[in-house]
């Protein structure tokens, strides 16, 4: 699927396609988001970086998660709430923690972001998503 078969309005999901932690929460989404309202997009991808210039975000470093959602691009612990609120219950649940102050929950966030390759590791390369999966994927990235 390309840029221009999006819906008018999309939600999108993107993320560091060669960041273990990344791939997990983009393997998440697959399994629980049922309603298939989001896909996902690489960052490292051509949709990714058309992306991430038209919200005014660098594209060659990627410091954060972001989701867009009716129009806006959301970053950091905002999106995460974002999309648990979005793929519903029990996950849903998770947004409770949006009572902590956004100054916090953010450097938080920024803590595991900023370290996620030495936490987690990275692959070489950005994986392609399995056939059974490319359709979840914008632009089959």
């Amino acid at each position: 699927m390309n840029m221009t078969a999006l819906s008018p309005d999309p939600r999108i999901i993107l993320f560091d396609g060669v960041c273990k932690l990344c791939n997990a929460w983009a393997n998440f989404i697959i399994t629980h988001d049922h309603k298939h309202l989001y896909q996902l997009c690489s960052v490292q991808s051509e949709p990714g970086a058309q992306l991430l210039r038209q919200f005014g975000y660098p594209t060659d470093t990627f410091e954060t998660m972001l989701a867009v959602e009716q129009g806006r691009c959301f970053e950091k612990s905002e999106a995460f709430f974002r999309v648990m609120a979005g793929i519903g219950w029990p996950w849903r649940g998770m947004c409770v923690f949006r009572l902590i102050p956004r100054p916090l929950r953010d450097w938080l966030y920024d803590r595991i972001a900023l370290n996620r390759y030495q936490l987690f590791g990275q692959y070489a390369y950005c994986r392609l998503p399995t056939p059974d999966h490319a359709e979840r994927f914008v632009d089959g990235q």
